[in-house]
């Protein structure tokens, strides 16, 4: 007999004995609190367990005209969720709304009205109001505001209301057809802009084009849409701050998981008029396009849903400043502290609570009792209420600063004015701050001209002659102005010295070169133009720089970068890089030696070894399959062997032969090694070359470049010494990390799976088992676990450094400490 069968005999006899069901209970209860790990001084308890073949999985919550709460279930009913106060004593009480409408995945109160966004199969998609017709204190009539063509769980999401107490904010994911609006702040001028054409992997969202998801500002009645800011994959929900500014929680693309085009989940800052550059396969844009707006921070791997501001509770001042984000996969709730940084914020993330698992699906403060409110639940596991209130000591508590008060702030929004009024007036505004040093002023000023005929604006800022203006001055150009001002726009970009340029114009220089050529034309006419100025500047000292020469050189079809980009294919050391240069040659036919066309496609062996999420082995294939389309049948032919190896191991190489022990080094053997006084005269390319040899790039981040499964190391040294580093590389067992944790889950037919929890669905949890491959999953049926504990294990691989010696492991060390600034004192001077 199987457990479940078990407990439901159990269950039957209880309720026969008239016990109340005490065994049927136990089943059905979510996680129970004391499994969490909890910032100190706060407690959560457990106030409701959701019967789930009754009242479904919860998704969606916001705060009623009584105080209490309303809840929706992802497929079905909206709920009134009565709760006592915290510190007070009572029971809660779940009543169904008897209105037909339901699938909500946002909820709101306001203009004496509930506000649903709906996003079912069951129900209309679209934005409804719900209404109390004849006043005797009950919802029951639904007006339909506006039907939204989009739904899954990429639909309408979020809505919320505007900070000037006039509007409500709607929040809609990529899968979500843009509406009719009757003003935008975002230019509508958006295209793929796409140097190269993409690949798509297994073709999600392959009829899906810009601009993506999308924030819209509505008018209580739901008439009058404006558009705030686009280019979001499937942003869930969505706060404003004290000052008005709005912040959401991004969704990453898992499926990419270790390729150069995967974004993490990501917490954005909405400035006016902002694309976030969301595009589908392998288009996705870097955040380093001048085009793009980038994220405040990064988080990592996950699946975000509920956000919201901790204002109005009782918390510390930090806590109650801070946003919070809702992770449904990896069940973490982040305390997200923003910190002033010019026009806009920096941040960082703490994980607040975690717990496995905890499908957390939205959150709100209510103001009754200045507690915090959390549902867990979605797509159909089971649904739970919790509530969070601090214990510990609020005497201590520090002071946040102010915040949105200073000039940069201020003079950023008087810009964004502009993207809404269009006023002629503004234009000696936008032209002074075309060329900042503050990359929001400068979006701002270029969004602010955009909006406004190009005529009007173009000789005025043609005749700019700092670095920075001038390049807007292109992008504004290309994506607005006239084919004709090619040539003069071409002429200011050469004006500017490219080697005297910083690291960021020099990105953003060449992505002007790019929208130029995509928008303006790349006729024979500027080809060799182009070339004469591009082809010396390969290969570049910044990765970033390469992939965008690379593409600019493949469109134009180069005749010299063939070589170079297979020595940089064959000499950089992360598979997204490598990855990244492969992709670009594919499309290359000019310049190829039969020498170069065999180390190319030598490359696609070592990419069979490389791991990363659902789509990452189509990817490669996909570039491997265009590259052979553009051989001729006699190349194809006298590339046979090299085309149909088969391998003979799938250990990765990333570059070089395969490497044999060393020694088993300990933390003894090499404490004194990788003191900071032992690390001079190091080699920065050497010590990245080591990091991608060790795996470490497979799964973690290092200044930009790598993959996302484990934690971003650049700030490692800030945060830990030397001999710290060594022992955890090491011993990686000896302390593990909470953020990294896996659990150890037993079942009750002896199995054991340890691992990470990354996704769930009904009564199934979905358990990654190896960190280098984002994609081995193992899926285990919740009602035959027995056990869930944390495991003592790490999932990071023992023996890394054995296989290096110790000069290595030196310039490994320096460069883990660098942050990835290779003119630090430990670097020999090149």
């Amino acid at each position: 007999m199987t457990k479940k069968q078990v407990w439901t005999l159990l269950s039957t006899f209880a309720l026969l004995l008239g016990m109340g069901g005490v065994a049927l209970a136990k089943e059905l209860t979510a996680t129970d609190p004391k499994h969490f790990k909890v910032a100190d001084g706060f407690n959560v308890e457990l106030l409701y367990s959701v019967p789930k073949d009754q009242q479904g999985s919860w998704v969606s919550m916001c705060v009623g005209p009584d105080g209490n709460l309303i809840v929706c279930d992802q497929y079905g009913k909206l709920y009134h969720v009565a709760v006592p106060d915290a510190g007070t004593k009572g029971e809660v009480a779940v009543t169904p709304i008897d209105v037909k409408i339901g699938g909500a995945q946002g909820l709101i109160w306001a203009f004496d009205s509930l506000y649903v966004v709906v996003n079912s199969g069951q129900f209309p998609s679209g934005l409804h109001r719900v209404t109390d017709s004849n006043g005797d204190g009950k919802l029951d009539k639904v007006t339909e505001l506006r039907k939204l063509n989009g739904g899954g769980e990429h639909g309408p999401h979020a809505v919320m209301l505007h900070p000037d107490g006039k509007h409500l904010v709607v929040v809609c994911g990529n899968q979500t057809n843009l509406t009719d609006f009757a003003s935008s702040r975002v230019p509508q001028v958006w295209d793929e802009d796409l140097i190269l054409p993409r690949i798509y992997g297994r073709g999600f969202m392959r009829d899906k084009m810009a601009p993506g998801g999308y924030i819209a500002k509505i008018d209580p009645e739901g008439k009058e849409w404006e558009l705030m800011a686009v280019g979001f994959r499937n942003e869930y929900d969505a706060a404003f701050n004290r000052d008005g500014e709005l912040f959401t929680y991004d969704a990453d693309m898992e499926w990419d998981l270790n390729t150069p085009w995967y974004r993490p989940t990501r917490i954005c800052h909405v400035v006016s008029g902002a694309e976030f550059g969301w595009r589908n396969g392998s288009g996705k844009w870097p955040e380093y396009y001048p085009d793009s707006t980038p994220a405040t921070i990064d988080i990592g791997p996950g699946s975000p849903t509920g956000v919201a501001f901790g204002y109005g509770a009782n918390f510390p001042k930090k806590y109650e400043e801070a946003l919070y984000a809702c992770d449904w996969s990896y069940g973490k709730l982040y305390a997200v502290h923003l910190e002033e940084d010019g026009a806009s914020y920096k941040a960082t993330a703490e994980e607040f609570i975690t717990g496995t698992p905890l499908p957390l699906t939205d959150i709100v403060i209510r103001p009754a009792d200045k507690a915090m409110y959390f549902t867990v639940g979605g797509r159909k596991v089971q649904s739970g209420l919790y509530r969070v209130t601090y214990t510990g000591d609020k005497g201590a508590e520090a002071t946040a600063a102010a915040s949105g008060t200073n000039e940069a702030m201020k003079l950023r929004r008087e810009l964004e004015k502009l993207h809404v009024s269009r006023d002629p007036a503004g234009l000696d505004l936008a032209l002074a701050n075309l060329g900042s040093d503050d990359r929001f002023i400068r979006q701002a000023a270029r969004i602010a001209l955009e909006h406004q005929p190009a005529a009007s604006w173009q000789e005025k800022t043609l005749a700019l002659g700092d670095t920075n203006s001038v390049i807007n001055t292109a992008i504004a150009l290309a994506r607005t102005g006239d084919d004709s001002l090619r040539e003069k726009v071409l002429d200011k970009l050469d004006t500017i010295d490219y080697a005297a340029a910083s690291k960021s114009q020099k990105l953003d220089l060449l992505r002007a070169y790019g929208l130029v050529l995509i928008r303006m034309g790349d006729d024979a006419s500027v080809r060799d133009r182009y070339l004469k100025k591009l082809e010396p500047l390969l290969p570049a000292k910044s990765p970033e720089e390469n992939r965008m020469l690379a593409e600019l050189l493949v469109r134009l079809q180069s005749p010299v970068a063939a070589p170079k980009l297979v020595a940089l294919l064959e000499a950089t050391p992360t598979q997204e890089q490598q990855i990244e240069l492969a992709k670009s040659l594919r499309l290359l036919k000019a310049g190829w030696t039969d020498e170069l066309q065999e180390k190319y496609f030598r490359w696609f062996h070592k990419a069979a070894t490389y791991r990363g999420g659902a789509s990452f082995d189509l990817f490669v294939q996909d570039i491997k399959k265009e590259a052979v389309e553009n051989l001729t049948p006699q190349r194809k032919k006298a590339l046979a062997s090299i085309l149909n190896k088969k391998l003979e191991s799938n250990t990765p190489v990333f570059s070089g032969k395969p490497r044999t022990l060393v020694k088993k080094w300990t933390v003894e053997d090499l404490a004194a090694v990788v003191e900071p006084s032992a690390l001079k005269n190091r080699n920065y390319d050497k010590g990245q070359q080591l990091f991608g040899e060790a795996s470490c790039f497979a799964c973690h981040r290092f200044a930009g470049q790598g993959g996302a499964i484990g934690p971003d190391l650049t700030g490692l040294s800030g945060r830990f010494s030397p001999r710290d580093i060594l022992e955890s590389t090491i011993l990686p067992s000896k302390q593990v990390s909470d953020q990294y944790e896996a659990v150890k889950i037993l079942t009750d037919d002896g199995k054991v799976v340890v691992g990470r929890i990354v996704n769930l669905a009904g009564d199934t949890y979905r358990v990654n088992t190896n960190m280098l491959d984002p994609n081995a999953l193992t899926m285990v049926d919740s009602n035959t676990i027995e056990e869930i504990v944390p495991s003592d294990k790490s999932m990071m691989p023992e023996g890394l450094l054995d296989n290096f010696t110790e000069e290595e492991i030196k310039d490994l060390m320096a460069y883990l400490l660098s942050r990835g600034d290779r003119s630090n004192e430990m670097f020999a001077e090149n």
